[in-house]
């Protein structure tokens, strides 16, 4: 080999150990990634001497990140499928015909048996070059990883992030749920949560108003997640702060449906069940907005559903109509409410439990003589058995209470 010759190698190691230098430099000064690709565009240009390259990187979808040197700008070329499954370098002949003519070649870059990204090469004066190619793998590999890496640690510190507003939303959610409910020979109240997700949209409370008046509720906000979680809080302490200035349902149902509205600009509404019990006047009045209807139990009338009220809260206002339900003489009952995930459970054939099923529970002769902490077992079960390996599609939310 000529001494001319032996100087050219001598220089393009140079030029290629440079470049190796600038690019684990950069890689190691935590650069932005847009930066890394325009070293490799200009190493790949000045240094290394090629003609035309397009780079196609591998996101959710593939993107063209490097195009130079092409009569045809492949920046927005949606990358045929035909070239997905390159896994070793291919000469562009072998391959129908593709809006890529320009090119000589294409180059998979791969980590771990996963193909990250595909090099496009035209007029490469390394092409016959063993080296060349080697060197051009190299870099590409080198950089491609670097910026995978940094979308990993991106996706990492976002899941991190993430998991802390699952953790606080989470919390927020459960301060809604009181911490203690009464179990006395008088008052007995129950409640089973059954979350689909890490944070529900599902809500029950038990507020005592004075030593003779109590209200029960219920709601389930649409959507889930963290929104509902922080709506669903807004709404309990509206709810609580307007029953401290007044226990009249009407006034407080029309007050938090203008409130949901203000809050969710009528993307989102919530159905509320909510009841004032008055132990000393023997009377329940309730408002249900849309709502699944509760189920009364007592001995005078058997089992009725309480659906009374008006429609959901968040979607209108005015409300078009509001009624209240007004029930006397009740001394001795059970009182039932649920979110529809109970209802709308669904087994392996596709049907939904449905309220008959519930219905025939509630009137069955032995349910009578159950405690309220075994009725919520028992329904448990019961939904467990009939949806068989299916999942839960929505949370499950029970709250009951006896009286007498």
């Amino acid at each position: 080999m000529s001494e001319v010759s032996h100087k050219s190698q001598y220089e393009i190691k140079e030029l290629e150990l440079n470049s190796l230098l600038e690019v684990t430099q950069a890689i190691n000064n935590n650069v932005p990634e847009e930066y890394l690709y325009k070293i490799y565009n200009f190493t790949l240009r000045s240094n290394l001497k090629i003609k035309k390259l397009a780079l196609f990187v591998l996101d959710e979808v593939w993107n063209c990140k490097v195009n130079f040197g092409t009569q045809q700008s492949f920046t927005k070329t949606r990358l045929p499928d035909c070239f997905k499954d390159v896994k070793t370098v291919c000469k562009l002949q072998d391959f129908e015909e593709t809006p890529f003519s320009e090119f000589d070649m294409v180059m998979p870059v791969a980590h771990k048996e996963n193909t990250l990204a595909l090099v496009f090469i035209g007029d490469h004066s390394h092409e016959s070059s063993h080296d060349g190619l080697k060197f051009l793998q190299a870099l590409s590999n080198i950089i491609i990883v670097a910026i995978e890496n940094k979308k990993l640690a991106r996706k990492q510190l976002e899941q991190e992030a993430f998991r802390k507003e699952l953790e606080i939303a989470s919390d927020v959610q459960q301060f809604l749920f009181p911490e203690k409910l009464p179990n006395t020979d008088l008052l007995n109240v129950e409640a089973s949560y059954l979350p689909h997700d890490v944070i529900g949209g599902d809500y029950y409370d038990y507020i005592p108003i004075n030593k003779n008046q109590f209200l029960l509720c219920i709601a389930d906000v649409s959507g889930k997640g963290i929104p509902a979680a922080l709506m669903m809080s807004n709404f309990q302490a509206s709810l609580r702060t307007l029953l401290r200035q007044t226990p009249n349902l009407r006034y407080i149902i029309e007050a938090l449906n203008f409130q949901v509205l203000e809050n969710a600009k009528g993307e989102k509404f919530i159905t509320f069940f909510a009841c004032i019990y008055d132990i000393s006047l023997k009377t329940l009045v309730y408002v249900n907005c849309g709502h699944n209807p509760p189920i009364l139990c007592d001995r005078k009338n058997g089992i009725r559903l309480l659906e009374d009220g008006a429609t959901v809260l968040g979607a209108m206002h005015p409300l078009p109509f509001l009624n209240e339900g007004f029930i006397t003489d009740l001394e001795q009952f059970r009182l039932f409410c649920y979110t529809d995930g109970l209802t709308e459970t669904i087994n392996e054939a596709g049907e939904e439990f449905g309220m008959e099923r519930l219905m025939k529970y509630f009137h069955d002769d032995s349910t009578r003589v159950k405690d309220m902490r075994t009725i919520h077992n028992d329904i448990i079960v019961e939904l467990d058995t009939f949806k068989g390996r299916n999942g839960y599609h929505d949370d499950i939310t029970m709250v009951s209470c006896r009286v007498g």
